[in-house]
């Protein structure tokens, strides 16, 4: 039997966290009158639907109906159970707390078992390569690699960077040795399977750069190839990761993103850099809110994955002539699938960031990156000069026509207006012209765009959302958000009834106390019954109501977010003795009209069968409700 978390806890963690600051790390909150705003992390959307409520204490997203408290968010975003929840709340908060009832936790599922097991395997194999550079003398040469590129032993503890040795059997005899099963050795791509069914190290003669996820945990590896006299490696790729596996998706993953996200979402700032050693050296000069993708262009998912937690985006690739390359398609991507705000930082001279760094040392490095960024347009001008002879007069005004198109993409008047002046000063042109000429090119793109939506006859396929196909408000700007997103269907006066009752049960004394007393009463609808039972059994061992805490004894999900749509209405701080007379009476003559409506229907099978000393009696039973209902509306 697992042994159930001490309530205690629990308790604890609740009461010395806000939910505001954790959920904050996960997603770019904004507020938005007593509560916060962002983007919900757990489905698609381009519009703020996903709130938090701080005073309440819980979550709520209007899209997708996800809610309930920063245990129940934790569990969602990182797909933990409860009790792994509470600690992980505890973690990120620095609140000390016994956790050894973590390791005795409810039984998983076979696939979140065979999950932990890769896990810890990935674990295992990141603390031997970490011991083998750092401790063994086969480890020596690439130690003092690694030195020489100017990375102190402080920052290989921080990254847990490794050495994988050449032998090619070093990890797979050690998890022999340990009775490691073949299935999962198999699955976890760090091993190259041969015919005769024997294991092969996938990984041999390279430094090894853990990859983490979104926790911390380490779910791959990339591997750079150490070229020694002994082993020249010639034919053998500079970097190898890790294949696609149950734990790794490249397209999900951003290399650091699990150290940076808590700066990147303090400063609202992500810096995205091509490589591994240009995030490690960025690092050590202090600029530790870096991220780079797996090799690859940034997906979409990536994208919004750092949208969430950060407003602006600096570009800070190589600068050679591919870097300048790759920044162009990074900032074509960016501009057309995000809201980030863009800025570039070009290195000088040529060099990549890590190479930079070494040459310049580190406080060069973040001067640049902190105060040399530089906006898409001043990014643009530059670009648009590499392929073109500046001094032959068409490719001038070929060049100022290209910077016309980019400067349509801007839409601040005082940078449009400083463009504008450096082009005219340039190339001896007028203000007036350059500003016509800008205007006719709106005015074309504009006539272009309106062609190709009439052209469109029939509509877009149904991966994208509504929200893609509008025109997006201004980041976090704030709106009216309501659930019709779910196209729920409208509330019935009873339903409306039975939702004020309960709000007013779940935040007043006095009104659970005057709702004991009558012995006989009932809501209308069996899903608020079950939760006005279950409020009534939590508040028998509880002396004070407070909603996170009731959302976290609330098992079924269906009522849980029944509890949180509930306590999320707009309704007067206190109640009347009016109002809950009311409610009261909505709700118990739609048990009169039930039970006429019953009557009725038994009245007419009676008919039917010409019983009639039973249609007489049933008759005067109608009647007799009837005049109840009546004598009902009356009072009130």
């Amino acid at each position: 039997m697992a042994q159930r978390i001490p309530q205690e806890v629990i308790e604890e963690v609740r009461q010395r966290t806000n939910i505001v600051d954790v959920v904050g790390q996960y997603v770019q909150l904004k507020k938005s009158g007593k509560n916060y705003m962002g983007l919900c992390p757990f489905h698609e959307e381009r519009s703020p639907s996903f709130s938090v409520a701080e005073d309440k204490q819980i979550f709520h997203c209007f899209g997708c109906g996800k809610g309930g408290t920063v245990f129940n968010f934790l569990q969602e975003i990182e797909g933990i159970n409860f009790p792994e929840s509470v600690r992980r709340v505890a973690e990120l908060e620095q609140i000390p707390v016994n956790i050894d009832w973590v390791n005795t936790t409810e039984s998983d599922s076979t696939e979140n078992l065979q999950t932990r097991k890769l896990i810890e395997l990935h674990k295992k194999a990141a603390d031997l390569y970490h011991h083998v550079l750092m401790n063994t003398q086969i480890g020596e040469p690439a130690l003092n690699y690694l030195l020489e590129r100017g990375l102190t032993k402080e920052l290989i503890e921080t990254f847990k960077i490794g050495f994988a040795p050449q032998k090619r059997d070093f990890l797979s005899q050690v998890f022999q040795n340990e009775e490691v099963a073949e299935d999962l050795s198999k699955e976890s791509g760090l091993f190259i399977q041969r015919d005769n069914g024997e294991f092969l190290d996938r990984f041999y003669q390279r430094v090894m750069f853990p990859i983490n996820d979104d926790r911390g945990n380490v779910i791959a590896f990339s591997g750079r190839l150490l070229k020694t006299e002994d082993f020249p490696g010639d034919d053998m790729p500079k970097y190898l990761n890790s294949p696609e596996t149950v734990l790794f998706n490249k397209r999900d993953t951003l290399f650091n993103f699990d150290k940076a996200r808590k700066e990147i979402r303090k400063e609202n700032t992500v810096f995205l850099f091509e490589g591994f050693m240009d995030v490690i050296a960025a690092w050590q000069a202090g600029i530790t809110s870096g991220v780079a993708s797996m090799g690859t262009s940034l997906t979409n998912e990536q994208i919004r994955k750092l949208e969430r937690v950060a407003k602006e985006l600096v570009v800070c690739y190589d600068g050679d002539t591919a870097g300048v390359e790759a920044t162009n398609r990074a900032i074509s991507l960016l501009s057309e699938h995000s809201r980030f705000q863009l800025s570039i930082v070009s290195i000088p001279e040529k060099l990549d960031p890590d190479e930079y760094l070494r040459k310049y040392g580190n406080e060069s490095f973040r001067e640049l990156a902190l105060h040399g960024r530089e906006t898409v347009f001043s990014f643009k001008m530059q670009y648009h000069r590499l392929t073109r002879n500046m001094n032959n007069e068409k490719e001038q005004l070929d060049y100022v026509n290209d910077l016309l198109q980019e400067l349509i993409l801007v839409q601040s008047p005082l940078e449009r207006d400083r463009y504008l002046n450096q082009l005219a000063q340039e190339f001896q042109l007028s203000f007036h012209s350059l500003e016509e000429q800008l205007k006719q090119l709106e005015t074309q793109q504009r006539s272009t765009k309106r062609r190709e939506r009439q052209q469109q006859v029939t509509p877009p396929p149904q991966a994208y959302e509504i929200d893609d196909m509008l025109e997006p408000p201004e980041m976090f700007e704030e709106v009216v958000v309501t659930p019709s997103v779910q196209n729920k269907l409208p509330l019935t006066q009873v339903e409306k009834a039975e939702r004020t009752l309960l709000y007013r049960l779940m935040n007043e004394q006095s009104v659970r106390n005057q709702l004991i007393q009558l012995t006989d009463f009932s809501f209308a609808h069996d899903q608020y019954q079950e939760l006005y039972l279950l409020l009534d059994s939590y508040m028998s061992i509880h002396s004070d109501f407070l909603l996170a805490d009731f959302i976290d004894y609330l098992k079924d999900e269906t009522i849980k977010k029944l509890a949180i749509d509930i306590s999320l209405q707009t309704i007067s701080e206190e109640s009347s003795d009016r109002e809950i007379a009311d409610v009261i009476r909505v709700i118990g003559n739609s048990s009169l009209e039930d039970q006429i409506k019953e009557k009725q229907l038994q009245k007419k099978e009676a008919e039917r069968l010409g019983n009639k000393p039973l249609v007489d009696e049933l008759a005067i039973e109608v009647i007799s409700l009837v005049k109840q209902l009546q004598k009902s509306r009356t009072a009130s």
